[in-house]
């Protein structure tokens, strides 16, 4: 690895609770633990330069002409007010290359930034924002329309990335996407797990505890939570962990279900670990991180054949996964009926997941920046007029 590397990440998600904010943190720590010079562009309470370590870090407060798309996360439109702040904020740290993340307004800032500084750009793909659209949009227009929307939504999404010089996504179906369809090289960029905090813990499941069925994650209509609710396993008790706008329809419509909301840490891994199954029906995921530290807390997982995270399942032996409503259901139920499959699967999971690490994750990263040529940036020059002194970088001048 190149320990001269200067990255300049932006991203639109980095304190919130979801996968690309969790990637992002893991991101930031990585850097700051290998001593690698990083810049960190995202949203914040206000706007401010501060130090995480040796990072400088750049938040930017939401403007009251921000839209909401999320109970957590919102588009400013606003945004290029930011502009000349971050600008030279690049022009001090000289980064060799900017990555950016989905086309948020913090990540389209600095798409603008290295056209405009002629920094090379990164891209990393983190959620499928054309079939979380559609989900949306489903409850509202006809299914013709809404099919016409998510390709629209697609091909936008592709021509913001088809801007990148390079792109990293999580799972193999995306990369051969993205590949076939922006023409540029495309990288893995997966997710580790974090095995001092997820792993088995025996005494969260007495001896005379109920069979627990287990949910981590948004609480929205993509993630097809409303299957949970047709699960018919008598005495059964539901541990649906997450924030959402289908919050108050499971807890009509699951009376033994336990709610508790957004889990962090401690507390967080506890509720994996006291989970007999963990059922994740959503089929719009890319990747899918709760799969992943279900499994290193022991718990068997039923997943979907939709998007990421089939490829974090060994079907029949760490987990199920099932390519209907019908199939997901009867998993569920046949794993609830057969403690030994249960057992068996448990103590599979947990042997894959010792084989996850972050720092693997960005190790990787690392090295598909220098396959692309990403040399360390010039250095900035300064001429001197009249009016003072100017900074040139890369042949653009900051003013």
């Amino acid at each position: 690895m190149n320990s001269s590397h200067r990255v300049a990440l932006f991203t639109d998600t980095f304190h919130e609770v979801n996968g690309v904010a969790l990637t992002c943190r893991q991101f930031a720590s990585f850097a700051s633990r290998r001593g690698l010079p990083m810049l960190r562009v995202h949203p914040g309470s206000h706007s401010r330069i501060s130090q995480d370590g040796p990072q400088t870090v750049f938040e930017l407060a939401p403007s009251k002409l921000s839209v909401g798309f999320e109970s957590d996360l919102q588009f400013d439109l606003h945004f290029l007010r930011h502009k000349n702040f971050v600008r030279d904020a690049l022009e001090r740290f000289r980064p060799d290359l900017i990555h950016v993340t989905a086309p948020g307004h913090c990540s389209i800032l600095g798409v603008i930034l290295a056209h405009e500084l002629s920094i090379p750009l990164a891209a990393s793909w983190h959620t499928n924002i054309h079939e979380f659209g559609a989900r949306r949009l489903g409850q509202y227009l006809p299914t013709s329309i809404t099919a016409r929307v998510e390709s629209l939504i697609l091909a936008l999404a592709v021509r913001y990335y088809r801007i990148a010089r390079m792109i990293f996504a999580p799972n193999p179906e995306l990369r051969s996407m993205l590949a076939a369809r922006t023409g540029k090289p495309v990288f893995p960029m997966n997710r580790g797990v974090d095995l001092s905090l997820f792993h088995p813990r025996p005494e969260t499941r007495p001896a005379n505890a109920p069979l627990t069925i287990g949910y981590v994650g948004r609480l929205t209509p993509e993630k097809n939570v409303r299957l949970l609710a047709q699960l018919r396993i008598p005495a059964a008790r539901f541990l649906i962990v997450g924030q959402g706008s289908e919050r108050d329809w499971l807890r009509a419509n699951l009376p033994n279900a336990e709610l508790p909301g957004v889990l962090h840490g401690e507390a967080l891994a506890r509720a994996y670990a006291s989970m007999d199954i963990f059922a994740f029906p959503s089929s719009t995921d890319t990747y899918g991180n709760v799969v992943q530290e279900a499994k290193a807390c022991g718990v068997p997982v039923v997943v979907s054949s939709g998007g990421g995270p089939k490829y974090l399942v060994r079907h029949g032996v760490d987990g199920m996964v099932t390519s209907t409503s019908s199939d997901f259901i009867a998993a569920v139920e046949l794993l609830s009926h057969d403690s030994v499959l249960r057992a068996r699967m448990s103590a599979a999971a947990v042997a894959s997941a010792q084989s996850l690490s972050w720092d693997a994750v960005f190790e990787g990263v690392y090295a598909a920046y220098q396959t692309q040529g990403s040399t360390p940036a010039p250095a900035f020059s300064t001429v001197s007029n009249l009016t003072g002194e100017r900074r040139i970088y890369g042949g653009s001048q900051l003013r």
